[in-house]
């Protein structure tokens, strides 16, 4: 809003009561600005109104939107709860309402109120239905109209529950509740059954953001995710069945006789007491050499079965 001030700073007069300047910095200041408009008289609507309807005075029609942006604001409380951002639902309501201006006949004897509210909650309908979850869960007339309804049906079920035993705290609907919902809504038992769990049923992100302090958070994605035929894994498990295979095989065939038969007993070799091939000392015993020294052939057959693995892959 402008200012006109004197000298102490203080403000003296506001110079365009119309003016929504400076720019503001949040949704409070925005609110606080629109509440602060003028309304128009009877007289003043119409006249404004006549005058862009006729002479096309878009500065006429501002004025008819500016007075009723606080109409926007009210009506979008009705809609938080589905979860989506406050300002979101003020923008699209004002879509709503200026989509009523351009459309507003002065002449047919009703307030541009009445008139707008149907356009500005048309269009925030159409935003929840667009922008609530990525399925759509209302597609006819009817099921709209469900949607629209079932939370402010079920909020008035629960008050009167409330008020006829102080202990009931029912989450669900009952029997005789949805037969009535149905009734008063013109729709199938259902359908009202079908909307009411997909109500209730919260979204779930699949690949959750990480937290405020830069850990990653655990989310469905990380045991939903079937990485077993992804073309890098495939490749690198088909690599390792041909080196445990044809590799080993050509790693052993590098080896002298005693140092493939010292490999095969200690690494290769399962008894079928699942206890494994020769000790140290059962091999050093057969050999006639120290327990050390049959370690040392076991080492340096190793690295060349690595060399040679390695020339391989």
């Amino acid at each position: 809003m402008t200012y006109q001030t004197g000298t102490s700073g203080g403000a003296l007069a506001v110079a365009n009561p119309w003016a929504l300047v400076p720019p503001l910095g949040n949704l409070e200041a925005y609110i606080s600005a629109a509440n602060k408009l003028p309304m128009l008289t009877l007289e003043e609507e119409q006249d404004y109104s006549r005058k862009f309807k006729s002479d096309n005075d878009l500065e006429a029609a501002g004025k008819l939107v500016l007075s009723h942006l606080r109409l926007v604001v009210s009506i979008s409380r009705q809609y938080l709860g589905y979860g989506l951002p406050h300002s979101d639902l003020i923008q699209e309501g004002n879509i709503g309402l200026m989509k009523a201006v351009k459309r507003f006949d002065p002449e047919q004897g009703v307030r541009l109120v009445s008139y707008a509210m149907h356009w500005i909650k048309a269009e925030i309908h159409e935003y929840i239905l667009k922008n609530w979850r990525m399925v759509k869960v209302a597609t006819t007339k009817s099921q709209r109209k469900l949607f629209f309804n079932l939370r402010s049906m079920k909020q008035r079920f629960k008050t009167e529950d409330a008020a006829a035993d102080a202990g009931t705290h029912r989450e669900t609907l009952t029997d005789d509740q949805i037969d009535t919902m149905a009734r008063d809504l013109k729709v199938k038992r259902e359908e009202v059954i079908e909307m009411e769990t997909r109500l209730s049923g919260g979204d779930v992100l699949l690949d959750p953001s990480p937290s405020d302090d830069g850990e990653q958070a655990f989310g469905p994605i990380a045991y939903l995710t079937d990485t077993s035929q992804e073309p890098t894994a495939l490749l690198e498990s088909r690599q390792r069945d041909v080196l445990a295979t044809d590799g080993i095989a050509t790693a052993l065939d590098a080896l002298d006789d005693r140092s493939r038969r010292i490999v095969e007993e200690r690494w290769l070799k399962v008894n079928d007491d699942s206890s494994g091939g020769m000790t140290l000392h059962d091999l050093a015993a057969e050999y006639g050499v120290s327990a050390e020294r049959i370690r040392q052939i076991e080492v340096a057959a190793m690295k060349k079965m690595k060399k040679a693995l390695a020339e391989f892959a």
